[in-house]
């Protein structure tokens, strides 16, 4: 139990790491791209190699791949309503100025973005919010799981860690330009990391004596969630500011994420 709590630390200090970063500093949009990429990468090698594979090693194919689509399908409902909670507090700008996710406001954390087109109040930062602890529950609940049966979990580990920190960091930064205090932003993205904290408890602790088919559906479940946030949210911003150069960047994420699963 000790272990999964230091793991659930360190997977969602992330969260307040870049809030911090988000409330005090504004970094250029290639960064935030190449940060984004970064973690899509390694993001891949975790639902690859640590969600599904051992879905599928513990529940079997159909149980895995109807995990996955369930998963997928509630992320990609979920994100349209928060891509519309987004949009409906967001200021109106031109068509060419915001084209990516609402909920992933990079203009807001941006050096280099102009005072008048910001394209979304404090209702992206929630939002975002919002998708993190979505995802980030049956992920963390998944690292648990990995623990628990002994497979180390470092890629995974990993890949919450460098997915938390681009998504907290915008997501704060948003919070930000809507005029929300530097400690409110804070404190809300410590309360979601202490929620998945104990997300990787859940998954060590009651699910330790659960049957494999059982252990199975959340595995995939996460997955479903990361492969549609992937497809949703961040590689669509990421090459949205950084071009054709994240793949790269990506390429370097999903190695780094791929060694530590070899661990």
């Amino acid at each position: 139990m000790g272990t999964a709590i230091l793991f659930g630390l360190v997977a969602s200090s992330a969260l307040v790491l870049g809030s911090l970063i988000g409330v005090r500093f504004e970094l250029p949009k290639r960064v935030l791209a190449i940060l984004l990429s970064f973690a899509s990468g390694a993001l891949i090698t975790a639902l690859a190699f640590e969600l599904f594979e051992d879905s599928y090693q513990q529940g079997g194919i159909w149980r895995a791949a109807l995990g996955l689509f369930a998963g997928a399908v509630v992320f990609t409902v979920l994100s349209a309503l928060l891509d519309r909670w987004a949009q409906a507090g967001s200021r109106t700008v031109p068509a060419d100025e915001h084209r990516g996710s609402a909920k992933l406001d990079t203009n807001a954390a941006a050096a280099e973005r102009a005072p008048s087109t910001a394209s979304t109040r404090g209702a992206a930062g929630m939002a975002l919010l919002a998708a993190v602890t979505l995802d980030g529950v049956p992920e963390n609940v998944a690292l648990g799981v990995a623990l628990n049966e002994g497979t180390g979990g470092l890629a995974l580990l990993a890949a919450i860690f460098v997915s938390n920190l681009p998504e907290s960091l915008v997501g704060a930064a948003s919070m930000r330009s809507e005029g929300r205090s530097a400690g409110a932003t804070i404190g809300l993205w410590l309360v979601a990391g202490l929620l998945l904290v104990a997300a990787v408890v859940v998954g060590a602790g009651p699910l330790s004596g659960a049957s494999p088919e059982t252990i199975s559906l959340p595995l995939a479940f996460a997955a479903g969630a990361v492969i549609a946030s992937l497809a949703d949210t961040l590689m669509p911003e990421a090459y949205e500011h950084g071009g054709p150069a994240v793949a790269l960047s990506t390429a370097a994420g999903f190695v780094l994420s791929f060694v530590l699963s070899l661990a």
